[in-house]
């Protein structure tokens, strides 16, 4: 877990999970460059400085105050890394926003934007920073880590969250697509959901009593325990862990399974008959997953 000569890059650094993550990486001795826009959790701008005077109370961090979607903000971040620290080890990828919507209510403007910050702004970093790491590990320093903070939602779903769990669907996709590119060069590059209380726990509104429990409870996790499994992650201890999805609920620590085939069934030569698919299909259902929100699935008492 010794992170010293380790420089790492943490997007929406300045504030919940994201300083929490900042603040362990520090007090394991990893150098930090955060980097936050300063807006809202719906992404209006806000406090646009706010990287900056988080650096400035944090020894051995330094800032970037713009948007990570931007390819110049993720070059900034990169570079300033390389200059002030020496290199770049570690990327975490947690800068989200989020705008509920009912797919029936759907608002194109508001899908832009959350895809274009929780799942490009990710790509962005990963692209930008990704060549470097792999330099790097060639001429002899030691392989990076990738960490991507995803949602429960992304693979759960939830009422109204359309855009949100796409995108962070969508990231849990990047990072097994970027796990396979960087094996090569041993950088690996893993997910992690978590369970804390942040702005975006703040936000939901809860759509049943199940939904209201959840939220109440999460209320009460510390983000220190994401923090920890992050740092984790980033450390050698991590080195032989690569495309995993992980989760962090106060002290409970998760691996979750991913997508895989759960029953199979061999058709007949041409297909079924449409009239005979219905009850053949039935010997896929004990595969079915059952339709329940991300919020209703861990609404239970977290363990603190």
């Amino acid at each position: 877990m010794d992170l010293k000569n380790r420089v790492a890059i943490v997007t929406g650094g300045a504030r919940g999970i994201g300083l929490a993550i900042v603040e362990d990486l520090r007090s394991h001795g990893a150098s930090v460059v955060i980097v936050d826009a300063g807006v809202s959790i719906s992404g209006e701008p806000l406090e646009p400085r706010i990287a900056e005077q988080v650096a400035a109370r944090m020894e051995g961090t330094a800032a970037v105050c713009g948007d990570i979607a931007q390819s110049e903000t993720a070059q900034q971040a990169v570079r300033l890394a390389q200059e002030r620290f020496g290199g770049v080890d570690i990327l975490v990828n947690n800068a989200a926003i989020i705008r509920d919507a009912f797919i029936f209510k759907a608002d194109p403007p508001a899908w832009d934007a959350v895809l274009r910050t929780n799942l490009t702004g990710a790509y962005r970093l990963l692209a930008t920073a990704s060549p470097v790491m792999r330099e790097q590990a060639k001429s002899g320093r030691a392989p990076g880590s990738i960490v991507n903070i995803v949602s429960t939602a992304g693979f759960y779903g939830n009422f109204g969250q359309g855009a949100y769990a796409a995108a962070k669907a969508g990231l849990m996709g990047l990072t097994r697509a970027v796990a396979h590119d960087l094996a090569r060069s041993r950088i690996r590059c893993n997910a992690v959901a978590p369970f804390a209380a942040t702005r975006v726990t703040e936000s939901i509104k809860p759509a049943n009593d199940a939904q209201a429990a959840y939220q109440g409870k999460a209320l009460r996790v510390p983000a220190f325990y994401v923090a920890r499994l992050v740092s984790f992650l980033a450390s050698d201890a991590a080195s032989h862990v690569s495309g995993q999805l992980f989760g962090a609920r106060g002290r409970e620590l998760f691996v979750f399974s991913q997508p895989r085939p759960a029953q199979r069934l061999l058709q007949p030569h041409g297909g079924f008959e449409l009239a005979a698919f219905g009850a053949a299909a039935r010997a896929l259902e004990p595969g079915f997953a059952d339709l329940v929100t991300d919020l209703e699935a861990f609404s239970g008492d977290p363990i603190l």
